[in-house]
């Protein structure tokens, strides 16, 4: 126990120490960023003075204004310049998809569910009514039982299969249906 205990101790000893030295090196980056930004401010932009006549804030305005317009220009062509790199990439990600061959669909496993379960999975938490199925069923009801019993009562059909035959018989049938 004692040896687990001056383990713990230890690791949690190089543990703060690492994080005393991740934070002093994360305040020395941001010290070194400011300092960057300074230069470069320094660098491209010049502090502002003001002249006193009205041609020489002319002067500069114009001054100015074609640094802007060069600045445009640079942003819209390096605009362009990315979107034609993101184009080419584009074009190769789908060329090294072809390349690469068909994509193979995972094995799909076959679920069983009734139709209750569908419905809630699709509809959610608005699905309450059960679906019974047998429901949907068609009834039969006892008046057709009684139509086919008379049906049947009425004999076999090759009894009456001479007295039909020919147009005597189609005559008969005829004038039986008026």
């Amino acid at each position: 126990q004692k040896k687990r205990r001056a383990a713990t101790a230890r690791r949690q000893h190089l543990k703060s120490a690492m994080l005393q030295l991740a934070a002093t090196e994360i305040e020395k980056e941001a010290a070194a960023k400011e300092v960057e930004k300074q230069n470069y401010l320094a660098e491209h932009c010049p502090p502002l003075s003001l002249p006193g006549s009205m041609q020489e804030l002319q002067e500069l305005c114009k001054k100015l204004h074609a640094k802007i317009e060069s600045v445009d220009e640079e942003r819209y062509d390096t605009e362009v310049k990315l979107q034609k790199t993101n184009k080419e990439l584009e074009d190769l990600s789908q060329k090294l998809f072809d390349l690469r061959g068909k994509f193979k669909r995972p094995p799909l496993r076959r679920v069983r569910m009734s139709a209750d379960a569908m419905l809630r999975a699709l509809l959610g938490s608005k699905h309450k009514v059960c679906m019974d199925l047998r429901a949907n069923l068609k009834q039969v009801k006892k008046e057709d039982t009684e139509k086919e019993k008379d049906l049947r009562d009425v004999g076999d059909w090759r009894k009456n299969i001479e007295e039909k035959s020919g147009m005597e018989g189609r005559k008969k049938m005829f004038e039986a249906g008026e």
